[in-house]
């Protein structure tokens, strides 16, 4: 965040979010599909200019930015339209025998001003993902772009007001000073996506006010491979999801694993894989991102030293371009292995078998994906029992990311929360318990005081028919 503040200050903002939240514009059915519906026309009929600001800010491909940011974003949209009527029913809910005659249930009421700041990554679709969720539950939205990512943060304040409600809807543009001004207001919630650091300054402006928070961070995400799967398809898919925006990607595989037999085999696929995707050159590949800024290229090349590069390892400062890299015989303890790569850079490193791999994932924090390569059942089942992450996906990486009705999000050091479909729903909004029992007859009698031995036997007699 070195972005100057390009925006008014943030402090009048806030009240007159919350006094268009308190007056109750937000909470009608109609207005909420309004402003998805209008959010989806924005996405639609501005299609071209999100395409140039994401070319811009990450030299991301059209074809690439339809694929993982503003397609993502309308299914999303058309997902939450189909089923949001449903979704906010009240639940009913079975009464004990003790308190019949009565009825229980739970209703979703929105929280009330909702923060949502966003990475420079996939600076659309981490921005209004969450935003869908958030304007379906019914709650008045601040938006917070990526100052990382200039064009698409600018064309974000130029395009929001053109197309949502104003008077609940404000995008606010700016660096760390206005982020930081932001943090001091009290919202009813704060959905925060990017690196732990950071959200842990988040977690700590919020407990201020006690407002709960989302955090969609991040970490290594570990792939593993053995000998049962067909190692050609296992590297194109590896590749694919690896280099997508330049490994930019919080669920890009971070790391292979994998059995030296395993590993030697692997890496001839994986240089083909890649020449395949990015047309056997990816400088000059149209398809081919590149990183995002001075400060992260210069991270990068150098978690290059030391080690054995197998394909790739060119870069140019001037355009900030770092290829395809894969890295081979990777100790366990390098500074490559003791970050968040966030790049293009993919570390083998060999194990003996499973048993090691996965003692090797448990010994580090919970990744916010992990993905495994495998036709063995028992190597599956062992996979999802003995780990723990945000997600698992067998056979391709990053693509449960496009499956609505799965939540996304993190565990321990990869975040907390989640969101995408009913979840999202369930993320921005307070369940409320509701109980309704009628005077007559009342029941409630026999448990009042005076306790005598008669209603004392009797409320233990209940108890033991309800435990």
């Amino acid at each position: 965040m070195t972005l100057e503040s390009t925006t008014v200050p943030s402090s009048p903002v806030v009240p007159v979010l919350r006094a268009a939240f308190d007056s109750g514009i937000t909470c009608s059915l109609r207005w909420r599909t309004r402003q998805l519906e209008a959010l989806k026309r924005m996405l639609v009929e501005r299609s071209a200019e999100f395409e140039d600001a994401l070319f811009a800010d990450l030299g991301k491909n059209p074809a690439e930015a339809q694929l993982t940011e503003i397609g993502i974003v309308l299914a999303e949209i058309e997902h939450t339209l189909a089923h949001l009527r449903g979704w906010l029913r009240p639940r009913r809910v079975r009464v004990p025998l003790g308190l019949a005659p009565a009825t229980a249930s739970t209703m979703l009421e929105p929280l009330g001003v909702v923060l949502v700041i966003a990475p420079w990554n996939y600076p659309v679709q981490l921005l209004l993902a969450p935003v869908v969720g958030a304007l379906a539950a019914g709650n008045a939205v601040l938006l917070k772009p990526s100052e990382l990512a200039p064009a698409t943060s600018a064309l974000m304040a130029e395009l929001v007001p053109q197309y949502l409600d104003n008077r609940a809807v404000t995008v606010v543009e700016g660096g760390v000073e206005i982020t930081t001004e932001l943090l001091a207001e009290r919202f009813d919630h704060i959905f925060y996506t990017g690196n732990g650091a950071v959200g842990r300054i988040v977690m700590t402006a919020a407990a201020k006010h006690l407002t709960p928070v989302t955090l969609e961070l991040g970490g290594k995400s570990p792939v593993y491979v053995d000998d049962t799967v067909d190692l050609a398809a296992a590297a194109r898919r590896i590749a694919w999801g690896k280099f997508m925006n330049a490994g930019q990607t919080c669920v890009a595989p971070d790391y292979l694993l994998a059995t030296r037999p395993v590993a030697d085999a692997l890496v001839p696929h994986l240089i083909d894989a890649i020449a395949e995707l990015y047309d056997g050159d990816p400088r000059s590949s149209s398809s081919y991102g590149r990183i995002i800024n001075d400060k992260q290229f210069t991270r990068l090349t150098g978690l290059l030293e030391g080690e054995t590069v197998l394909t790739g390892g060119r870069s140019d400062e001037r355009t900030r371009y770092l290829a395809p890299t894969v890295l081979g015989d990777v100790d366990r303890h390098a500074p490559v292995m003791q970050q968040e790569i966030f790049g293009p850079l993919l570390p083998i490193v060999t194990v003996t078998g499973l048993d090691d791999a996965i003692g090797f994932i448990r010994a580090g924090e919970k990744p916010l994906a992990l993905y495994a390569f495998t036709n063995s059942k028992t190597a599956a089942r062992r996979i999802l029992t003995e780990t723990s992450s945000g997600a698992v996906g067998f056979g391709a990486p990053v693509a449960h990311l496009g499956v609505a009705g799965l939540p996304f999000g993190g565990v321990g050091e990869s975040g907390m929360g989640n969101y995408h479909g009913r979840r999202s729903i369930e993320t921005f909004s307070h369940e409320k318990a509701v109980l309704t029992k009628r005077l007559v007859p009342d029941t409630l009698r026999l448990v009042y005081p005076p306790f005598t031995e008669k209603k004392d036997g009797f409320i233990r007699g209940l108890l033991r028919r309800l435990s």
